[in-house]
Order: structure tokens, then sequence, then C-alpha cells
């Protein structure tokens, strides 16, 4: 029997792997983030780690692990940059995470938000609930098409591509762009000529040094008057003063948003922007998808444990 620390509360039935095995598994009861303290004391006692996106598993904490018995931590999301990767590579401890199960369900939501950004309605919903609706009014509320518009895809992967298949349905015009040519019908080699053509542009990158404010004020001044800008995929990929600053200028016409840079601080710039819809990071936050998340990262710390190669290795 192993000991896996689960940093924090998962949905029922999210860690029947750990218990089908036979695991200890330690957690807290008040579903409050571990400190950098903590985190370093539990896994220098623990065999395998259950951990979130905003767990930061950076070199301290695994080497602590390491001088222990760390073995393995399984993050459930599929971006890992909260997790020193390349520490954890020289160290022998490995790393799953949890590709595939929420490719749908984000892409739903990255949906939600291309409809509420283009057509408005979150600013719609603020007048009506704040009284400021007078009626019914022909050029009152007037925003852009969803239907026949150009989606512009940055990030090809798995989520991307359920976005796509999404707006075949909406009749639009789906161009993509990635660090390799995919060989498709709407590849776009060059970021620059999407955003020029894009009518709607969605981000679907991971977070590197490389896509750090991939999207600053350069980027936005390229994008069209009437374009939105939607980002599900992590936060610091946009440059958030120039995104405020964009929209107040009219440069584009609005944006959708489920990360932000420091969250879960908000720039309190956007909560005073106009024509943004903001969601509090729930991309994926469905009952039946948050709950295979937690069991395909509870499996792979399993697997690992058992000397078996799970299949979400990072």
């Amino acid at each position: 029997m192993a000991r896996v620390l689960v940093t924090r509360r998962l949905t029922a039935g999210g860690t029947d792997p750990l218990r089908d095995a036979g695991h200890e598994i330690v957690a807290t009861d008040d579903d409050i983030p571990l400190s950098a303290e903590e985190l370093a004391t539990q896994a220098a006692a623990c065999d395998g780690i259950v951990c979130l996106l905003t767990d930061r598993i950076d070199a301290d904490v695994l080497r602590a692990g390491h001088n222990g018995r760390l073995r393995v931590v399984g993050n459930a999301a599929v971006g890992y940059d909260n997790i020193d990767v390349a520490t954890a590579h020289a160290l022998g401890i490995a790393v799953c995470n949890t590709p595939g199960v929420l490719d749908a369900t984000t892409a739903d939501l990255t949906f939600l938000l291309i409809l509420a950004a283009t057509r408005g309605s979150t600013e719609a919903e603020d007048d009506l609930r704040h009284g400021r609706w007078n009626g019914w009014g022909f050029t009152t509320h007037l925003a852009h098409d969803v239907h026949g518009a150009t989606l512009g895809l940055v990030g090809y992967g798995r989520i991307a591509r359920a976005v796509a298949q999404r707006a075949a349905g909406f009749d639009m015009e789906v161009l993509h762009t990635s660090r390799t040519d995919t060989g498709l019908p709407g590849y776009v080699a060059d970021l620059g000529e999407l955003l020029t053509r894009a009518d709607i542009v969605s981000l679907h990158v991971p977070l590197t040094e490389s896509t750090r404010h991939l999207i600053d004020a350069a980027a936005l001044a390229l994008m069209k008057p009437t374009a939105v800008l939607i980002n599900t995929a992590r936060g610091p990929v946009v440059d958030e003063n120039a995104l405020v600053d964009a929209l107040h200028a009219g440069t584009i016409h609005g944006a959708g948003l489920d990360v932000f840079e420091g969250e879960p601080a908000l720039n309190p710039r956007l909560l005073d922007a106009p024509r943004v819809t903001l969601l509090p990071h729930i991309g994926s936050a469905t009952i039946a998808t948050r709950t295979r998340m937690a069991r395909l990262a509870c499996q792979g710390v399993c697997d690992v444990l058992a000397d078996r190669t799970p299949p979400n290795l990072v």
C-alpha cells in the first residue's frame, strides 16, 4: 500500500482508483489550498501526489519528495505549467495529466463565450438586471452574427478541433494556426494573417515562454474592430492591460475570458471594461467531466505505483 496526497477535495468517486488499489489517501477536510511549505512536507512523506492546476509543484516540492519516496505526480488538468516537469524528469518522478476527457466540455464553454461576446449578451443582461432596459428597440443592443462568421483558432489541439466541429453547425469558416503545418483545410501559417482575417479569435495554446502575452497590443491591433477574442487556454497568454485598452479604444469589439493572468486575483480593469464576458475558470466544470479528470489523474498515479506506464504520462 502506498501513501498518496490528494491536495484538494475532488468530486464524489474521483479517488475511486486509489481506494480500489488499497492506497492510503492523505487529504484535508477544509479544501483550503496547501502552502508551498505544506506541499513540500507532504511530498517528503508520500509516494504519490494528485494535484490541481492551482497547486505549484515546483522544484522545492519535487526535491523534498525525491529525498523521501515520491514517485509520481498526477495533475487533474490537461495543462501542466504548474509543475516543474524538467525537474521532475531529472529526479525520476513521473508526471501525468488528464488529456482527452475534458475536450468536449471545454469546447462547449468556449462556444458559450463565443456567443456571449459576439452577441453582447452580458451587457444586455446587465442592462435588464439594473433597470436600464426601457423596452424593445430596433437599434438597441445591436451586435454581430456568429453564423457565417470566420473563426480563427490559435492552436489546433483536441479542444480546438472540438470547437471547430461545433462551428460547423453555425456555418462558420474555420481557420487555424499551430506550430507545425497540419496539412488540413483552413491552416494559416502566420498568426498575424489569421488575426486579420478572423471575426472571432479563440485561443487554445499551452502556456510557455513563447506563448506568454502572445496576444499583446500589437496582435490586438491586427484584429478587426468588429472581432472578439476568446480565451479558455491560460490567462497569461493574453496581455490583459492591452486587451482592456483595446476594448476601450474600440480596436476590437469584445472579449470572452474564462482564464486570467493572476487568478484567482482579477485585474480590476477587466471589471470595468466594456463588452467583455468574464467566467471564473469553469471550462471543465461539469460533474461528469471533473469526475473523469479526477479518476484519470488518480489512475495515472496508481499505474506508476504499480510499475505500469500510464497512457497519460507527460
